[in-house]
Formats: C-alpha cells, structure tokens, sequence
C-alpha cells in the first residue's frame, strides 16, 4: 500500500522514543470528533504534498500544502500529545492507518474540501 511507502513528509526525522510503560495499555484512546479530524486532515496534507512535491497535476490544483500542512501536523500532534496523552509512535500509526484508509476509499477530494477550510481555520 501506497501509505505504509510514502514518506509522510510531515513526521519527524529524528528518531521515536519507545513508550516508557505500556502496561495496560491494549486500547486505543479515543479521540473526540475534532481530535479524529486534525488526524485525518493531516493525513490528506501529506498525501496530498508528496504528490504536490512529485508534481502531479491532480494533486497540484490543491494550494501548496508542504510547509502549512507540516505546520498543521505539527501543532495538531502537540495538542494530541497534551490532549489525549499520545506519544509520537501512537500519532504515527494513527496518520498511517488515515493515510491507508483515505487510499482505500479513494477519498482525497471528497475530504479535501473541508480540510482546506480546517486549515484556514488554524490561522496558518
């Protein structure tokens, strides 16, 4: 799958600490409907931005979303962090797992548009 290949330009290149404890831990957390979005909004602004950065037409009638799009990721992980207490690895798997199911469901420019409006919601 396209997905688990891409480089999702937005993730960091310094290495992920493993967890400290997770003991206990076999449950996903659940995320509010705000939380669920920002990942998937920042799921499509990475797909999106690696095929912008591969030039793909399609993908370049979209605004640039590299830098904005990473700022994004960036910011909404932090409040996920603080929010709903995931580490970096949890972020990942979850980015990963919307990335996959935006592929699947073939759904980028049926998301796009409310995600653009996301966007521009977050001052950036």
């Amino acid at each position: 799958m396209i997905a688990k290949l891409l480089p999702l330009v937005f993730l960091s290149a310094q290495p992920v600490p493993a967890p400290t404890d997770t003991a206990g831990e076999d449950a996903p957390v659940a995320l509010n409907t705000a939380q669920e979005g920002a990942i998937r909004c920042s799921a499509a602004f990475a797909l999106v931005a690696e095929r912008q950065r591969q030039g793909d037409e399609a993908a370049l009638k979209y605004p640039a979303l590299g830098e904005r799009g990473r700022e994004f990721f960036v910011r909404s992980s932090a409040q996920l962090m603080d929010e709903a207490h995931l580490d970096r690895i949890q972020i990942e798997a979850r980015l990963r797992g919307a990335a996959d199911a935006i592929l699947a469901e073939n759904s980028i420019d049926q998301i796009m548009p409310a995600c653009l409006l996301l966007l521009d919601a977050s001052g950036l």
